[in-house]
């Protein structure tokens, strides 16, 4: 067993994000773990590039609320606790809602030394698509509105 060296609190680079994002890396693994883990921070509005994840993505909303979409779907709400996976190859944005900041755990997995990137990043999401109506979050409803 180790403690891990705590690696400092980066600024996201604006090739990939809309607004001020910070992200601590948890944990990055090395093989055999192909495990990441980043804490996320979001001010209100701000958001990722549509982009994907060659083995899928898990959020944890940690507190704020959270906006997320998959390509041709409506805007989710999320609030803390609320879990979110997006499958592998699925075209997604998340982010903060415009009146509080978000901060959410983002893990995914890499491919290994050989396997190719694990992240695909496209467009920016405009204002267009990130003002666009959205579904709030309930128990009983599932995230493309469907009870």
């Amino acid at each position: 067993m180790e403690i891990l060296q705590r690696q400092p609190t980066s600024k996201a680079p604006a090739d990939w994000f809309t607004g001020d994002v910070w992200w601590d890396v948890v944990y990055a693994g090395q093989e055999p773990s192909r495990m990441r883990v980043n804490l996320v921070r979001f001010s209100p509005c701000a958001r990722t590039d549509w982009h994907s994840h060659a083995m899928g993505q898990t959020l944890h909303i940690v507190s704020g609320v959270a906006l997320i979409q998959s390509r041709g779907g409506r805007i989710i709400e999320a609030r803390p606790g609320d879990t979110v996976h997006t499958p592998p190859g699925e075209e997604h944005w998340h982010g903060a809602a415009p009146d509080s900041f978000m901060e959410h755990l983002a893990l995914w997995e890499g491919l290994g030394p050989d396997g190719g990137p694990e992240t695909v990043w496209g467009d920016k999401v405009t204002d267009a698509e990130y003002q666009a109506p959205h579904a709030v979050h309930s128990a009983t409803r599932d995230v493309n509105g469907e009870s």
